[in-house]
């Protein structure tokens, strides 16, 4: 294993957001805890911010726990400075600026990554949108693209269209050349979801998506839903012939009673993933395809993270209230001060 260098000034121990039981927002706490070191392919990452997700609350609430051999602190993406490396690592040097998927851990002062899931920031972001990427583009780019195989002048339905999830979604599809439909439950956020290229946004509190979906698109070819629960029957039914269904969260529920027919009659293929306990190998590759057809369109400008609130690290709690309480759009980023650190 390797050690710190003298150089990068790393502290023995950091501030951290630890778990400490199963519960609300209030069993987030500001704790001290040892800094880790990287081993073999890791690098240690200086965090200036993460970003807060789903599965974060998830793990909160002690039904989602992280792999084992991973952190028990939660955070799924970071951004910050390369500070250590371990063996194997030659992409990237000290200092280097890197936004990266983890397995837990980001809601820290620093924090370990695999080096095939960490890319370099695309040109023109700061830190805080640097964080909101790696969660929301993976996810995307895998779900939407590579399980969905969504193409240009298809439709998508993204369901949660204002989330961090959505709000990527809406602009990779539509960048790409595809059409969109988004729902949403209020009329602020269809009007967001129409700015960021959606043809057309559902307000779900008013109308009826399936309907809507039938008359503008005449059917879905992709569907990208985290809602489960009454929509799984309802996105069978609107989706289009040949259609792609893609789950990747139950906020509703993952139990349903659905009729099938419909999924033999339409040809459709219904699946879904999730990402976290995937392989390194995998989430490599992965980050390679993130690299070559995301972070152009990003560069360009043509993708931006919508980032909807900053709160410090140690206002973790206070982040995942807003986040339950369902008014946020886009991310919502943790901000990882340093102010008693010898730099």
């Amino acid at each position: 294993m390797t050690s710190l260098p003298d150089t990068t000034h790393v502290p023995e121990t950091m501030k951290a957001i630890a778990i400490t039981r199963p519960g609300g927002p209030e069993v987030l706490t500001l704790c001290e805890e040892p800094t880790p070191v990287p081993g073999k392919g890791q690098l240690l990452i200086r965090v200036e911010a993460a970003g807060v997700n789903r599965p974060d609350i998830l793990q909160r609430e002690g039904t989602y726990p992280p792999p084992e051999g991973h952190s028990p602190l939660p955070g799924l993406e970071v951004a910050g400075e390369v500070v250590a490396l371990g063996d194997e690592v030659s992409r990237y040097r000290l200092g280097d600026r890197v936004t990266a998927l983890v397995n837990g851990g980001g809601y820290a002062q620093y924090c370990l990554a695999d080096v095939g899931a960490a890319l370099p920031f695309p040109e023109g972001l700061d830190f805080i949108a640097a964080a909101a990427l790696p969660e929301t583009v993976f996810t995307v780019w895998h779900n939407v693209f590579e399980r969905g195989r969504l193409v240009a002048g298809e439709w998508l339905l993204v369901h949660g269209g204002a989330s961090g999830i959505g709000t990527t979604a809406i602009q990779i599809a539509h960048a790409l050349g595809a059409k969109v439909l988004a729902t949403a439950g209020s009329n602020e956020k269809c009007r967001k979801c129409e700015a960021l290229g959606a043809t057309r946004a559902i307000n779900y509190r008013r109308e009826d998506f399936v309907e809507v979906t039938k008359t503008v698109a005449g059917g879905a070819n992709v569907i990208l839903d985290m809602v489960g629960g009454s929509y799984i029957a309802r996105n069978i039914k609107a989706a289009a012939p040949e259609g792609r269904i893609v789950q990747i969260a139950f906020l509703e529920g993952a139990v349903a009673e659905v009729n099938f027919a419909p999924l033999m009659l339409k040809r459709l293929t219904l699946t879904g993933s999730t990402l976290r306990a995937r392989s390194r190998a995998f989430k490599a590759a992965l980050a390679t395809a993130v690299e070559t057809n995301v972070w152009p369109l990003i560069a360009e400008g043509r993708v931006k993270p919508v980032i909807d609130s900053v709160f410090d690290l140690a206002e973790a709690a206070d982040a995942h209230r807003r986040m339950e309480a369902g008014a946020h759009i886009g991310k919502i980023v943790l901000r990882v001060r340093h102010h008693d650190e010898a730099r």
